[in-house]
């Protein structure tokens, strides 16, 4: 194991506690126990199961011990939940597939005292029983015995019965199964490449309190509900690392097994205006990888990256922030918790957007459900970029400028630079840090401002760009990975990253 892989082990989460399962299909909710492993995230429902003694899985009875058990002085009525078709089958020699529900309790009730029926275990029978996790058996107060079948019936929790209850049938022997109220494992969530999703299925709302998280292959934990703005974000928070830091191992796997080097990857909220329409989301799995920014539907496994819906050269991409967002990630929530603000307002101001701009006006607008990982996503673009840039040195594209075709050159030593397409004779050249400003029409025209370093005079420089945008996302690049190199000269020239952005 590298040490890099130590590292990211090291911040893995552990964590378990209780929480609200919410099914949007049914509405139902239902407490459950959640366990988040390195891997794993386990949702566990609360069930009894039998601890030892007797058969613990079917028990043959006649009707007559029944009778004398479930008798009305206990006051609990004989409940039928569920109907063997096989068993129907054989105790009237009708066919099971011809055997309805309503028949089979029919024939039961006019079966008479002969009949042997089979009796199974039903995993369903906690909601019936309603005993606390743990319960030793029920207790000797009255009130205890009104509620829990199990004692009226005379059939009490790890072989307990009241000492008030005289030797009978119903009394139970001492080979009486003894339960117990355990949780119990009813979803395993893999955490490789999952996604976790605040909003509201089909709708332009975030969830307060809640989230649900999506397995690779579609498996979904339903929506996890907690009781504070804090604790949903503290899980929020584990989730999220643990998923990250799978996705840095499988990176890592990668890269040892295929090339280029993949830089950083995940999965975003892409947010698609449709004019009138309400905005829509769709999600997409961005990977940083070599000299591309790629876009695909689903995480790339193996040999599938040549799948990807959308490629883009990282030099002639730029990532902005969309709006000011706040480290801490539970300030959104926490407004929530205090009433101040309502959900409609969060759709206007999400915290945790960035917008992905690349050739011929196109954009991407996405979204990621924390704060940390909107800086992981800054910092591996601006990574990325760097990395490309070190790496192709330089970039040219053809132009015009006075009715001439021009070639058009970015270096990362040398600076700007124009040349005759024809004779490669060159025009101009200026550094880097000689640019003062710019300024461009939207469309295709684009006028540089560069000092002249005898004079100190302006010079202006128009150019015409069949796509202009990519040319100006390259250059941003070019200049930002010049920051990077902290160069002196360049530092002290009054922030020109930002003055060649401005347009007319």
């Amino acid at each position: 194991m590298s040490s890099n892989t130590f590292v990211f082990l090291l911040f893995r989460q552990t964590k378990t506690g209780l929480a609200l399962l919410f099914d949007e299909h049914t509405s139902n909710t239902h407490d459950v126990r959640v366990k988040l492993t390195k891997e794993l995230l386990i949702i566990q429902k609360q069930d009894v199961v039998c601890m030892s003694g007797g058969d613990l899985n079917v028990s043959t009875e006649s009707l007559p011990s029944i009778r004398s058990r479930f008798s009305p002085e206990h006051k609990v009525p004989v409940v039928i939940s569920k109907i063997f078709k096989d068993q129907v089958g054989k105790m009237t020699s009708v066919p099971p597939i011809r055997c309805k529900a309503k028949h089979s309790v029919h024939l039961l009730r006019t079966a008479g005292d002969e009949v042997t029926i089979t009796v199974r275990y039903l995993r369903e029978a906690p909601a019936f029983l309603k005993l606390p996790l743990g319960s030793p058996g029920p207790s000797s107060d009255q009130s205890s015995r009104a509620s829990s079948p199990l004692f009226d019936s005379g059939l009490h929790l790890n072989g307990n019965s009241s000492n008030t209850a005289p030797s009978s049938p119903s009394s139970p022997s001492a080979n009486e199964p003894k339960y117990e109220k355990r949780w119990l494992d009813a979803v395993s969530l893999p955490l490789f490449m999952a996604r976790i999703s605040r909003r509201k299925a089909g709708t332009d709302k975030l969830r307060s309190n809640s989230f649900e998280v999506i397995a690779l292959d579609g498996v979904c934990t339903h929506v996890l509900q907690f009781c504070t703005a804090a604790e949903s974000t503290d899980w929020l928070r584990a989730i999220s690392t643990n998923i990250n830091d799978l996705t840095q191992e499988s990176m890592g796997f990668f890269c040892w097994m295929f090339s280029p080097q993949i830089v950083h990857m995940g999965w975003v909220c892409e947010h698609l205006q449709g004019g009138d329409v309400e905005p829509l989301h769709i999600c997409r799995f961005l990977a940083l990888r070599g000299s591309s920014l790629l876009v695909f539907r689903s995480p790339p496994v193996s040999s599938y990256w040549a799948q990807a819906e959308a490629s883009f050269h990282l030099c002639e991409v730029l990532f902005k922030v969309h709006k000011l967002w706040i480290a801490e990630d539970c300030w959104i929530q926490t407004k929530f918790y205090l009433g101040l603000q309502q959900d409609g307002e969060l759709r206007d101001s999400e915290p945790f957007c960035f917008s992905v701009l690349v050739g011929h006006g196109q954009s991407f607008c996405c979204s990621v459900e924390l704060g940390s990982e909107l800086v992981l996503w800054e910092k591996a673009f601006q990574r990325a970029v760097f990395m490309e840039v070190q790496r192709v040195r330089s970039k040219s594209y053809m132009c015009s400028s006075q009715g001439k075709i021009l070639c058009f050159t970015l270096d990362f030593e040398s600076g700007f630079s124009c040349s005759d397409s024809i004779s490669k004779k060159t025009i101009w050249k200026y550094k880097f840090s000689q640019l003062k400003g710019s300024s461009d029409d939207g469309k295709t025209r684009v006028k540089l401002l560069f000092q002249n370093s005898e004079n100190k005079q302006i010079e202006m420089k128009e150019l015409e760009f069949a796509n202009l945008t990519a040319v100006l996302h390259c250059i941003h690049s070019f200049i930002a990975a010049k920051v990077a190199t902290v160069d002196p000269v360049f530092v002290n020239s009054q922030s020109l990253t930002q003055k060649y952005m401005c347009s007319s």
